[in-house]
């Protein structure tokens, strides 16, 4: 008897259908929809190919050195480079890296190993940090704005005011995947460690958190390589959209490498128009690297409870 179920099917039938994720099941509604999934799928990604394609096609001249070690000229278009924003680019990243990370992790380890989720601000919090992840990234240019007026800042378009806008950007992701690397470490490591007579925060310091190093090695990296494409929150901080010198420090004025391109793509010269899809490029690269470093870091260092 424990082998008849509803609708002709067995027990067994069903459990080897989910846990293999495949069915038998073939009615014209099911076929139709699987074809309507693959169609998507592959729409979708031929229209991704054609464009980048499509770029690499136009920035073909200029895949030379004068790309990455030339500044904006206006005098020759045609040996215009990005040094500049590559730099600036690189010094964001570094700054946002180093407000972002700490407190990102310190936050997720105290709302993970330490908060009292019957209080109300921990669950208000915790409501925050959803939504915070969803907010469009222009919004927190507003905020950084708003923190670098209460700095006491004039110029606010300079490397320590994109870092605040980048860090407030990511801080909810690396917040979020923090914790979910430190909610998939094992129980039984905490309470191993408590046993022996360890406090909590040198079993979290010295347990929780190397065993969930991989997940939050991920979590940043995919936070900053979304970080290193945004515009919006820089444009609204007054980041100038060309300069030729190097960043210098934090307080030093500073472009990005997604400021240029949309610079570059607002004239109407042949030669600006090849520099902006070099570059666009230069960008997809840097941004696919970071990826491929998270995938690296996780297939390397998980591992299997």
């Amino acid at each position: 008897m424990s082998t008849l179920t509803t609708a002709g099917y067995t027990r067994e039938a069903i459990q080897a259908a989910v846990a293999t994720g495949r069915s038998r099941d073939r009615n014209p509604k099911s076929l139709i929809f699987l074809g309507a999934l693959w169609f998507s799928l592959f729409f979708g990604v031929m229209v991704l190919l054609v464009l980048i394609v499509d770029v690499a096609i136009t920035g073909a001249p200029r895949f030379d050195s004068d790309l990455l070690l030339r500044y904006d000229s206006t005098l020759f278009p045609e040996r215009t480079g990005f040094r500049a924003g590559i730099l600036g680019t690189l010094w964001l990243m570094a700054f946002t890296a180093l407000m972002a990370v700490p407190l990102g992790i310190a936050a997720a380890l105290y709302l993970e190993e330490f908060a009292d989720n019957s209080r109300w601000w921990n669950r208000l919090i915790e409501l925050n940090l959803q939504n915070l992840a969803a907010v469009p990234s222009i919004v927190y240019g507003l905020l950084a704005v708003a923190v670098m007026a209460l700095l006491g800042f004039q110029r606010k378009g300079i490397v320590l005011g994109g870092a605040i806008a980048l860090a407030l950007l990511i801080l909810p992701v690396i917040i979020i995947t923090t914790r979910e690397a430190v909610r998939s470490v094992p129980n039984e490591i905490r309470f191993g460690s408590l046993a022996l007579g360890a406090t909590r925060w040198q079993t979290t310091w010295k347990q929780t958190l190397p065993s969930a190093i991989p997940g939050i090695a991920t979590g940043t990296i995919l936070g900053l390589s979304r970080a290193i494409g945004e515009a919006a929150p820089l444009l609204l901080l007054g980041i100038a959209l060309a300069v030729r010198f190097d960043p210098s420090g934090p307080l030093s004025a500073v472009t990005a490498l997604p400021l240029q391109i949309f610079y570059l793509t607002s004239q109407s010269q042949e030669a600006y128009q090849q520099a902006a899809s070099a570059a666009i490029v230069v960008l997809l690269v840097l941004v696919l690297a970071l990826n491929g470093l998270a995938i690296f870091i996780r297939n390397k260092f998980q591992r299997e409870w």
